[in-house]
């Protein structure tokens, strides 16, 4: 008859992380900084009129009616609605993702609010505006970088968080499954 205890050396059985969805405040944080760059960048500058910060840097206000790059950004208007969909249905299955994780997971806490903060303040924008509103823009030799906002950051740096944790995180939950059957 099969034993109906768990061993706790079993990697497959890490315990949950405790209330996981407490991370959230990340989401919101980069939601709030978002909307807030978006409207002092709106009220202050000339729409496509660099402000030079620094040799490398502008503030540029830039809508862009696509996505990364100006995806789609051409199109008669339907990728808004496409896009809204997308950010709605990432951000819901992140943040179920977010409520299962375990407690050694502390880099995707961080890294899934950060991208549904991302993806729900560039969501607002297409929803209000039809548009992200854009306005970092980096360049350097006469080439300039995709202009972008602080949703993008977060969406970025979740991204940077999850591809590392799956990197990593495999790597360094395979080395302590293997030191506890040694």
């Amino acid at each position: 008859m099969p034993s109906t205890v768990s061993t706790t050396n079993d990697p497959n059985q890490r315990p949950p992380m405790r209330r996981p969805l407490r991370w959230l405040w990340l989401a919101v944080a980069v939601i709030v900084l978002d909307l807030l760059t978006k409207y002092m960048a709106s009220h202050f500058l000339n729409y496509a009129q660099p402000v030079e910060v620094l040799p490398f840097f502008n503030l540029t206000l830039l809508h862009n009616p696509g996505a990364a790059f100006s995806f789609l950004a051409s199109h008669p208007g339907w990728q808004r609605w496409f896009f809204a969909t997308v950010a709605v249905g990432a951000s819901i299955g992140l943040t179920i993702w977010l409520s299962r994780l375990k407690a050694d997971e502390k880099l995707l806490a961080v890294a899934l609010p950060l991208i549904i903060g991302g993806a729900l303040g560039n969501l607002y924008d297409r929803l209000v505006h039809g548009y992200v509103v854009d306005f970092l823009s980096f360049h350097a030799a006469g080439w300039y970088y995709p202009a972008f906002n602080v949703a993008d950051i977060g969406i970025t740096l979740g991204a940077v968080g999850l591809i590392w944790e799956s990197i990593v995180g495999d790597r360094r939950r395979k080395k302590a499954a293997l030191q506890q059957r040694d």
